[in-house]
């Protein structure tokens, strides 16, 4: 019978969504100069302790340090408002930085799982003393990022945190194992120890990776509980049922809407609008920032035709 567009918003949560993207911003940038700079150290460290390991990590760092600027640009696009050429605004970007990363993460675990096996077959001998100084100076580096990012609730800087964690975990393997090779002649300690890290971070970026997956395909958000707000929709007065709804994400934490509402014969005209406030009111707590609402009445005959 009528539809209605939600073009407001709180002035609060708008406040709020725009000091988030700021502080994730920011905290991605620190993450990109952290890395760009801590790959220059280590190839400097690398050449001068002669350890190959060391000198491909730094070219590793310095990819990510790339990687890490492109995932900045594509957050900072997310924060652009509507135009012509977006409808729904620019969200959607940090979700593609996201997926960029998980992708580099997964690559990046398979070739240290590699390197590890290579290195357990034919153990390499390392200048302990040199692992161990560039090592502090790696957990430092790395655990500063990381905690920076360890809040944020963007898919870009969950995956970008994952990133740091993995790096923070490989630097304290190199130090639990600079000590133990100092002391002892284990040098198959070292690839053991970057074998598990490398397999536990298979594993996160695997997860991290499905719940982009799922932004992407426009599944129904995880974190949201579809019959809870169904069934907080039927409560309202005057409804007497609601049909096909859909609802999606925009980046995993700003949903999208769109319903079609059965209402009571007895209804009058100037009580519609009052419904669709209400059912606006309620998407708003289930973090859903557009609703698309369609009202109906008994006389109508609601053509669904889903293939």
């Amino acid at each position: 019978m009528g539809q209605g567009h939600d073009h407001t918003n709180h002035k609060t949560k708008h406040h709020d969504h725009s000091h988030h993207h700021s502080s994730a911003s920011k905290n991605l940038a620190l993450a990109f100069v952290l890395n760009l700079f801590f790959s220059i150290f280590e190839l400097v460290g690398g050449i001068y302790s002669n350890s190959i390991a060391i000198i491909s990590d730094a070219f590793h760092d310095f990819g990510d340090a790339l990687s890490l600027a492109f995932v900045w640009y594509l957050q900072k696009v997310s924060a652009r408002p509507i135009d012509r050429h977006f409808d729904y605004g620019y969200k959607r970007f940090s979700i593609l930085g996201a997926l960029i990363i998980s992708v580099l993460l997964s690559v990046g675990s398979i070739f240290m799982i590699i390197e590890s096996i290579k290195r357990f077959i034919t153990p390499v001998e390392s200048k302990a003393d040199v692992m161990f100084l560039l090592a502090i100076v790696g957990v430092l580096v790395n655990g500063i990022a990381m905690l920076r990012l360890q809040h944020g609730s963007s898919f870009s800087e969950k995956a970008v945190f994952l990133h740091f964690l993995e790096d923070i975990l490989g630097w304290i393997a190199v130090l639990v194992g600079s000590v133990i090779m100092y002391f002892w002649d284990v040098p198959w300690f070292d690839p053991m120890l970057s074998l598990a890290i490398a397999i536990w971070i298979l594993y996160n970026a695997y997860g991290n990776t499905k719940q982009v997956m799922r932004v992407f395909l426009q599944a129904v958000p995880v974190s949201l509980n579809r019959s809870d707000l169904i069934s907080d929709w039927n409560k309202i007065k005057g409804v007497k049922s609601i049909h096909d709804i859909k609802i999606w994400s925009l980046d995993g934490n700003h949903h999208v809407a769109s319903l079609h509402v059965l209402l009571d014969q007895k209804i009058k005209l100037n009580q519609f609008q009052k419904i669709k406030e209400q059912i606006r009111k309620i998407a708003l707590q289930y973090e859903i920032i557009h609703t698309t609402i369609e009202l109906e009445t008994d006389e109508e005959k609601c053509n669904l035709h889903i293939n």
